[in-house]
């Protein structure tokens, strides 16, 4: 079965082949804006974006990846108004934009690495491409597409007739609905492509440029360094479902603009992390980040796995309790998979590769994928070989099976002292003192769990 993938821009289910013929497959994905630590939400969407990658890779293909870093541009608004967000992450933390856009930038790459996903093969930075965004913007206005107001340079959508088409957006019954100023903006969906610095003050980002001194908005950065690194039409483009409606949407207006291509063959999105049944976001105030659930004792892969257990175009809720049921499964998929006796001769079984490249490339149904480990681990086969064939598969998987070892901790005599008097009494079918045995080490602050070979001991309430 070849690799079909869900295109948002034409709502259907693909087949997918790398638009060049070398096998080379050209990935964008739209990065962190560093104002701040990211949240685990956005890390839902990386992680979709870090499995999109491996299953291309498993399915024989060199990957490109091309993510940005936003450190300049991005508004507190989605309708280009209010602060430039690094801006106010700057006064928020009493440092420089340029301080911040390098401490959260540093952040989120040492939080990809907890969670196991691969960093891009090019990180490029908004604030270092401002010349190939002007140049963008230049070519867009020799084009027709562009007008000035009294705050910046901006696109004009209604040069377009199919302007929204990836949101499938009613531009009529949106103007005809607006509710909104829209300032010195011809029309509700006109976007910014540079913005000029407020006359007071001075910004701590900004660039002489052919409008004036000013800054560029947040859509044109990607659609200019998607362009320089991958061409002006690629495979793969990527990001949070909040990103149809504006963000991908403009990208696509400016590339049409300038290139007369939709940017990417495929546009796929990763869909929300709700909390509370609504959506996770740093505007929300208080955040969780993956040192929040590092303080509370999770090990980070508990969280890759909890994600791994929903398809990506599916909201996933967020609960604690759905956390502990992730970090259980994962502490067990570790035992099960250590007990097994590695052999570096061993080969895969090639009946369940084929079953796992089955769900993989069937639009990336990593919870089928997860369901035939689990199968896998329980079968009655060589031991030698169901190692090697979910080493392998923990490739697409990325939950660093082969790297994990039992942490070793000190158990207490007097708690190994119970355990062998509980395993005595249940061998002499004596169940009510093996009970007792059990609560006695309940009592002192461990579990006892029976395996195959005896027992293993771990303190009540740890986390793998």
């Amino acid at each position: 079965m070849s690799l079909s993938l869900y295109d948002n821009y034409t709502r259907s289910l693909r087949p997918f082949s790398p638009l060049n013929l070398n096998g080379e497959v050209g990935l964008y994905t739209c990065g962190p804006t560093v104002y701040n630590d990211q949240h685990i939400g956005n890390y839902r969407t990386f992680l979709f974006e870090d499995g999109l990658k491996r299953v291309l890779t498993w399915n024989g293909y060199r990957v490109c990846h091309v993510m940005n870093i936003t450190d300049v541009g991005h508004l507190t608004s989605d309708a280009d108004s209010g602060e430039d967000k690094m801006e106010k992450g700057a006064r928020r933390v009493g440092k420089t934009a340029w301080e911040i856009a390098k401490i959260y930038t540093d952040a989120f790459l040492n939080d990809l690495d907890r969670l196991g996903i691969a960093r891009p093969t090019i990180l490029c930075r908004a604030k270092d491409h401002i010349k190939e965004q002007i140049d963008f913007i230049v070519d867009i206005e020799k084009k027709g597409y562009t007008y000035q107001t009294d705050d910046g340079i901006y696109f004009d959508t209604s040069k377009q007739n199919d302007y929204g088409h990836l949101a499938r957006l009613h531009r009529e019954g949106l103007e005809a609905g607006k509710r909104v100023d829209t300032g010195g903006k011809k029309n509700i969906t006109d976007f910014a492509l540079w913005k000029f610095s407020p006359r007071e003050g001075k910004r701590q980002m900004e660039w002489e440029s052919p409008w004036g001194i000013g800054f560029p908005g947040w859509h044109i950065e990607c659609s200019a360094m998607a362009q320089k690194y991958l061409g002006n039409y690629f495979d793969i483009h990527c990001g949070g479902e909040d990103h149809i409606s504006i963000h991908h949407t403009n990208e696509i207006a400016q590339t049409q603009a300038r290139c007369g291509t939709r940017l990417a063959n495929f546009w796929l999105h990763g869909y929300f992390l709700l909390s509370n049944d609504e959506k996770m976001a740093k505007s929300a105030g208080e955040f969780l980040r993956v040192q929040s659930l590092i303080d509370r004792g999770y090990d980070p892969m508990a969280y890759r796995y909890l994600c791994l257990t929903a398809h990506y175009r599916k909201q996933l809720s967020f609960t604690w309790d759905a956390l502990d049921a992730a970090a259980v499964a994962l502490d067990r998929l570790r035992h099960g998979f250590f007990s097994l006796p590695a052999d570096p001769h061993a080969l895969p079984d090639d009946v369940i590769l084929n079953e796992i490249t089955l769900a993989m490339n069937d639009d990336l149904n990593f919870p089928r994928a997860l369901a035939i480990c689990w199968d896998t681990l329980r079968k009655t086969a060589d031991a030698k070989i169901k190692r090697a064939t979910l080493a392998r598969v923990d490739d697409v998987l990325g939950l660093r099976l082969s790297q994990w070892q039992p942490q070793e901790v000190l158990v207490p005599d007097a708690v190994i002292a119970l355990a062998n008097a509980r395993q005595a009494a249940r061998s002499a079918k004596n169940w009510a003192e093996a009970d007792r045995a059990r609560q006695a080490i309940a009592d002192l602050g461990w579990e006892i769990e029976d395996k195959p070979e005896g027992y293993r001991m771990k303190p009540i309430g740890k986390k793998s």
